[in-house]
């Protein structure tokens, strides 16, 4: 549970008390609110990434000098600071006003730069500030909340971009570099140093489930956003979160850049981020909610109201089933099946087990588009 001596944050607002694990991983890494694919071939259009065209080289380095003043040198250019700005209105003036700050990563020469999604949540204008100092207005392109990612856009030529690398490929004990502007303008461009401390780390935040990168590079308010890089000079990762506790020292966390990839390809190219979509409304199972509905089983996802026209309502499932299992995949709660989903292609077709009562039922269900509202 949450203690008085914890101290932990999203953004400018301590969130409601939750449980001392989901809260301990907050730690929101700027003032402003807080996932596999390969790096070739992400578009085939116009707008196409070419930082896959951008190939990293071996680590090198003069005698003597540490490998991270090559990555700050080709890296350090592409990460650029971000203020998000709202309108206050007052009885005497109309102004505009610093709500909070953070990093982007330059993906393309088209100005296309990622960054976290409460980076830029709520805000009125975006004023990304480049590596030159040359301040210029962003203008978002779209942001998915489930990851924690945003692009937005600047209308700049001449940028140079990032290599993203592959995160799969990164090992435990490996150098972890982290570049961006904590605290603000006057820190812009800060490096720190560490090593990817751990893989896959699952962490759950305001009923989202995450899975990121750990590492013990300084993560301060301001990096969120900002890029975390391997000895090659690769961006493995976008920086999101970090632990803010009494207790506890050097557990930051990034987003894996092949979960970055494909959700930045979506948002240029439609706006948003284009799901599987199973059509249930419900919640986990709990003392509470098996007690009242006299369910079979502790755990478990509870499917409250389905969507006439979703993909499970077609398939036969009803109100008051619970689905313990998607795949062959036990789900013991709605984050296990929203992982699962997300793993899948629409149009796949899944097998749940649900229990309706005391009986266990194999279903069928047809992934289909999530609708965008």
């Amino acid at each position: 549970m949450y203690h008085d001596d914890h101290d932990f944050y999203m953004g400018h607002r301590r969130p409601s008390l939750i449980s001392y694990v989901a809260a301990a991983l907050i730690g929101a890494v700027i003032g402003g609110m807080i996932v596999a694919f390969v790096t070739a071939g992400l578009f085939d259009n116009p707008t196409k990434m070419n930082t896959q065209d951008k190939k990293s080289p071996a680590p090198v380095q003069t005698p003597g000098e540490s490998p991270v003043v090559r990555i700050a040198e080709e890296v350090g250019p592409t990460v650029v600071g971000i203020s998000n700005r709202v309108d206050v209105s007052s009885f005497f003036n109309n102004q505009q006003v610093e709500r909070g700050t953070g990093s982007g990563v330059i993906f393309n020469e088209a100005g296309y730069i990622v960054t976290n999604y409460h980076v830029i949540q709520d805000s009125d204008q975006l004023i990304v500030t480049l590596p030159t100092g040359k301040q210029v207005s962003g203008k978002l392109v779209g942001a998915d909340r489930r990851t924690d990612l945003a692009v937005i856009k600047i209308n700049e030529k001449g940028l140079e971009t990032a290599a993203f690398g592959d995160s799969d490929k990164i090992k435990v004990g490996e150098l972890a570099v982290a570049i961006g502007n904590p605290l603000g303008e006057e820190l812009a461009s800060t490096v720190t140093t560490g090593v990817i401390s751990a893989l896959n780390r699952t962490v759950d935040v305001n009923e989202q489930r995450f899975q990121l990168i750990q590492t013990d590079a300084a993560i301060n308010p301001g990096n969120s956003g900002g890029a975390l890089v391997n000895s090659r000079g690769e961006v493995v990762g976008i920086n999101s979160v970090k632990i803010v506790d009494v207790n506890v020292e050097g557990l930051n966390f990034a987003i894996p850049s092949n979960t970055v990839k494909p959700i930045v390809e979506s948002i240029i190219k439609n706006g948003r981020v284009i799901r599987p979509w199973i059509g249930i409304i419900g919640g986990d199972v709990n003392p509470a909610i098996k007690e009242r509905f006299g369910l079979a089983v502790d755990k478990g996802v509870f499917v409250s109201e389905l969507p006439p026209a979703g993909p499970a309502a077609k398939a036969g499932l009803k109100s008051g089933d619970v689905i313990i299992s998607f795949n062959g995949q036990d789900t013991k709660d709605f984050g296990d099946l929203r992982t699962y989903i997300d793993k899948q292609s629409i149009g796949e077709e899944v097998e749940l087990v649900v229990m309706r009562g005391a009986n266990k039922n194999s279903i069928k269900v047809k992934l289909e588009q999530m609708p965008e509202e």
